[in-house]
Order: C-alpha cells, then sequence, then structure tokens
C-alpha cells in the first residue's frame, strides 16, 4: 500500500511549476522579440509595394528592364541548378560507394570550393581568359594568330556567370547528397543488385529517390545564394532582380521601386522554398539499422578509375585551385599598392563587422533555440521559423527593408529633437557600423540557429529534468548544463557567420557607414575598375579566411567515415 503514497506528490509539485512557467515565459517573450526583429525587414519592403514610386520609376521599370530581370533569373537558376546537382550529386555518389584512388582525399577536397566567393571567382577567371590575359596570348603566341584569326567565349555572359555559381556553390548539394547516401547504408543497394539491376539502374533507380529530398535542399540552398549574389552579376553585367534593386535605390534614388523590386525577388525565393518542402514532403524515407555502411562495390580499376578521378577531380580545379592560384600569383607579383596601413583598415573594418555579427548571433540563436526546447508550443515554434527567415532574403532586400524604417525613425527622431531641445543631430543609426550588423545578423541568422539547434538536440531531455530536481532554475541549468556541452557548437556556429559576413557583399555595399570599406568592399571596388591586380590582396584575404571553417568540417567528415 505504501507504493501509493507518492501519488499526491504532483500537486505538491505545482507552486515549484508556477515560477518556472513564468521564467520560460519571459524567455519565449525575448525569443518572439528577437523574430520581430529579423522579421522587420520583411515586414518594411512589404509595406511599400503598393506605394506609389517617385517620379513613376516602377512603370518605367516594368516597361523596360522587368521583363529581362524575369527572363535572365529564371535562365539562370535553371542553369546554375541543373550544373549544380550533376556536379554535387555525382560526385557524391562516386565518393559514397566507389572505391577508386584518392577516394578518400575528393571526400574533403570537394568541398574547398565553398572558400571561394562567387564574385573574388568572376574576378580570376575573367584576368585569365580575357583577350590579354594568359590563355588567350599564350595561343596568339604558339599558334602566330591574330585577333581575327580565332573565336575566343566571352566569360563575362549569362553562360559564364553559370558556371561560376554552379563550381563554387556546389558543395551544398554534394554535402546534403552525400549525407543522404551513407545514412540508406549499402543494404538497400545491394537489394537492388540481387533483383538483377545493374550500378547505373541501382543509382537511377534506388539511390537517387532516396537521396532526392537531400538534393532538393541543397539545390535550394544553392538558388537562394545565386539569386542573393551582386558582386558576379553586376561585374559580369548580366542583368537579374539584385542588380535592379540597386540600380533603382542608387542610380534612380527610388526606394520604393527598389522594394518593389525587392518583392519580386522575395516571390522567386518563396517559390524555391515552396518547391524544395514539397520536395521533402513528398518523399520521407527512414533507415534501418544499416546506417553509416555505404556500398562499396567492386574497385574501380582502368578506364572507370581514370574517368572517377577525373570527374572528382575537375570541380576542385575549376572551382578552387585554378582561381585562387590566379589571384594567388597576382597577389604575390602585383598586388594592392596600398597594402600597408589602409588594408590593414580594411580587415580591421571586416573582422569587426563580422566579429560583432557573429557574436549576436550565436547569443541569439541559443536564445531561440533554448526558449523553443523549454516552451514547445506554437508562439515559440511561431518565433523560431521567423528567425531563421533572413537566409531566405538576398542581401540587397534586407539592405531595403533595413533602410527604410531606420531612414524613418531618424527622421522622427531628428524633429523631435529639434523642436524640443534645438538640437540639429541628423542621422542617428542610418549609415552607422550598428546598422550594418543588424543587417548581417537578420541575413546569416539562420546558419547559427541550424547549428545550435543541431548542438542542443543531442543534449537528452533527462538532463534538464536532473537538474530540475536538483532546484535549478531554466536560467542556472542553461549555465550550468547546457553551455558546457554546446560550446563547440556556438563556436561552429560563431565561425560560421563570421564567415559568411566577410563574403557578404550587396548588404555591406548599401549599408556600409561613408568612408566604412572592407575587404569585400575593396575587392570590387577595384575589380569594377578594371583593377584586378590590386583587388587580388584582399579577394585572396577573404579565402583565406574562408577556408579555417572548411578545415573543421573537413575534420568532422574525415571522423564520420571512420
Amino acid at each position: 500500500m505504501t507504493a501509493v503514497l507518492p501519488v499526491p506528490a504532483t500537486p505538491a509539485l505545482s507552486p515549484k511549476a508556477s515560477p518556472r512557467r513564468h521564467r520560460v515565459g519571459a524567455l519565449s517573450v525575448a525569443a518572439v522579440v528577437v523574430a520581430m526583429l529579423v522579421a522587420l525587414p520583411i515586414v518594411s519592403v512589404g509595406t511599400n509595394v503598393f506605394s506609389p514610386s517617385t517620379g513613376g520609376t516602377w512603370a518605367h521599370l516594368a516597361s523596360t528592364v522587368l521583363p529581362e530581370y524575369i527572363v535572365t533569373t529564371l535562365w539562370l537558376c535553371f542553369g546554375v541548378g541543373s550544373l549544380a546537382a550533376l556536379v554535387g550529386a555525382g560526385s557524391a555518389w562516386l565518393v559514397t560507394h566507389c572505391d577508386f584512388p584518392l577516394r578518400r582525399t575528393f571526400e574533403w577536397a570537394l568541398m574547398l570550393p565553398l572558400a571561394m566567393p562567387a564574385y573574388v571567382m568572376a574576378y580570376a577567371y575573367t584576368d585569365l581568359l580575357q583577350f590579354a590575359g594568359p590563355v588567350q596570348s599564350w595561343l596568339r603566341a604558339t599558334m602566330g594568330w591574330t585577333r581575327a584569326d580565332y573565336g575566343f567565349p566571352d566569360v563575362r555572359t549569362l553562360g559564364g556567370a553559370v558556371v561560376m555559381f554552379a563550381f563554387v556553390l556546389y558543395p551544398y548539394v554534394f554535402m546534403l547528397a552525400r549525407a543522404a547516401f551513407m545514412e540508406r547504408g549499402g543494404a538497400v543497394i545491394e537489394a537492388g543488385r540481387s533483383l538483377g539491376l545493374t550500378r547505373w539502374r541501382s543509382f537511377w533507380r534506388v539511390s537517387l529517390p532516396m537521396a532526392r529530398p537531400a538534393i532538393a535542399a541543397g539545390l535550394a540552398l544553392v538558388l537562394m545564394e545565386t539569386l542573393a549574389d551582386y558582386g558576379t552579376v553586376s561585374y559580369f553585367a548580366v542583368q537579374t532582380f539584385t542588380t535592379g534593386i540597386y540600380r533603382a535605390w542608387f542610380s534612380l534614388g527610388d526606394r520604393v521601386a527598389a522594394a518593389q523590386l525587392a518583392m519580386c525577388l522575395l516571390g522567386f525565393v518563396v517559390i524555391l522554398l515552396a518547391l524544395e518542402r514539397q520536395s521533402r514532403g513528398s518523399a520521407r524515407f527512414h533507415g534501418s539499422g544499416v546506417r553509416r555502411h555505404p556500398a562499396r562495390g567492386a574497385p574501380l580499376t582502368g578506364m572507370a578509375a581514370a574517368v572517377a578521378v577525373t570527374a572528382c577531380t575537375l570541380p576542385i580545379v575549376i572551382g578552387f585551385l585554378l582561381p585562387g592560384g590566379v589571384l594567388l600569383h597576382m597577389a604575390l607579383t602585383e598586388g594592392d599598392a596600398q597594402f600597408g596601413a589602409r588594408f590593414f583598415t580594411l580587415a580591421r573594418n571586416s573582422v569587426v563587422v563580422s566579429g560583432l555579427t557573429a557574436f549576436l548571433a550565436a547569443g541569439m540563436a541559443l536564445l531561440v533555440a533554448y526558449a523553443r526546447r523549454l516552451d514547445p508550443r506554437p508562439l515559440t515554434h511561431a518565433a523560431h521559423w521567423g528567425a531563421g527567415l533572413g537566409y531566405a532574403l538576398p542581401g540587397s532586400v534586407i539592405a531595403v527593408g533595413v533602410l527604410i524604417p531606420l531612414a524613418r525613425l531618424d527622421n522622427a527622431l531628428a524633429q523631435w529633437l529639434q523642436a524640443s531641445f534645438g538640437w540639429h543631430t541628423g542621422l542617428l543609426f542610418t549609415g552607422t557600423v550598428a546598422a550594418l550588423v543588424f543587417a548581417c545578423l537578420v541575413r546569416f541568422m539562420t546558419a547559427a540557429l541550424q547549428t545550435v539547434d543541431s548542438s542542443l538536440h543531442r543534449v537528452t531531455p533527462h538532463m534538464d529534468d536532473a537538474a530540475r530536481s536538483l532546484g535549478l532554475t531554466p536560467a542556472r541549468t542553461l549555465r550550468r548544463v547546457h553551455l558546457p556541452l554546446l560550446r563547440r557548437g556556438l563556436l561552429t556556429a560563431g565561425l560560421l557567420v563570421f564567415i559568411d559576413v566577410m563574403k557578404e557583399l550587396p548588404a555591406t555595399l548599401v549599408m556600409r557607414p561613408f568612408n566604412f570599406d572592407t575587404l569585400a568592399t575593396q575587392a570590387y571596388t577595384l575589380a569594377s575598375d578594371e583593377r584586378l591586380a590590386e583587388a587580388s590582396t584582399a579577394t585572396i584575404a577573404i579565402v583565406a579566411v574562408g577556408l579555417l571553417p572548411l578545415i573543421v568540417l573537413c575534420r568532422q567528415i574525415a571522423r564520420e567515415r571512420q
């Protein structure tokens, strides 16, 4: 009979549960505030869609360049998506299901192009393939040709932009597809082989359909990054929505038209996200007990091994080694004449903005993720979803969305201070480092949130229960239990955001304060003036910093394979 005595303890715990609900409620409110801040640029852009533009700018754009923006953006997405899927999924299948020379090296080397910003790659290939570049100069010297004797493809075209984006961004598809191929294990592939399927049919009818949701998720990331880019399409004179937004804001001086173009671009992003989610929702596969044991098959030898090695080598050479070598050679032989104090000022500005954004992103991601863990109600789930919206928006869209409310706030404050105290303060927030950090925070919050979520999910809920049984509040539980376990995840989240901000160009171009340049803006400014050799110093520094998180990620991949 004594076994039933603990039952009345449940209502006895209710007084202690009430303070916990109160604290969790405060944490949930903080998470909602974070989500509202991240969503502010979207709301501010959306409120300007139906406003009349200055001087009929929108009507002019719609009748002249808007059809070109739509067609070019569609062709760009189609070309980049097709090529990135082919390279990323194909190389992932080779290194996962085949044995050939250097396969272990290719598992991590195929991710190196992720450290190369697309606009940096565009600068390198322009210098390499232009008329006065080494390739055409060598052809004329070797063959004795003149300019009229041969035709050479122009890299600064839509097709060139497709190649640049595809070979820089395919690692997104490679990483997710490789993980999907590994998780399916070898038993499913061997079952297909036992039914008479050849290796090619097993890939086409078994492996590829099961990895399709992962490939679709990777393609969504690739296409969102493609739509967000400004440096490459601007340098190649490819007319997309991003270049139109920048031109409407700075050349035409019409923020309403820029906001309307931004919402059109946001429509493309929403369609991509909807297609990706539909793909995942219609294809769900669950692994069995044979995870982490991919089918090796017979080792590839002879011509088959040579083809596999070539297929895995070309993306690395095209996407990293060749442009990296060109930039390094230019930096060492010519480089930036202002490498001294000016260069270190640029590096300091880049590090300050990236460091502040990374620190805030990691802290706010921890706040939102922990709030959802403790209070899994619809409100906190909605806040978690809203805090991750920024990555789906290009930097130019976020910049427009941030500038509009900040300008209104500055004008209202200036009028109030002048009327009340006679102070002429001017703009207090617009054109400051704080505004730039906020725009970058909105843009890359998702990278930190997903990383912290992944780390937090590895902490069993039983630890929370044990901490509460010892009388710890949620705040003390986070400080004494979770933070020691999340240190690596928080460091990784901050590092990823740091590198993303270092490479970010559109938001930095629009939001940077007066006379405040970064390595990215310096590289773009010099390259736009056709001073590629001088731009190489800044670009090679961006690439070098981008290699740091890839080294960590490659080491994790190597441990996964063991």
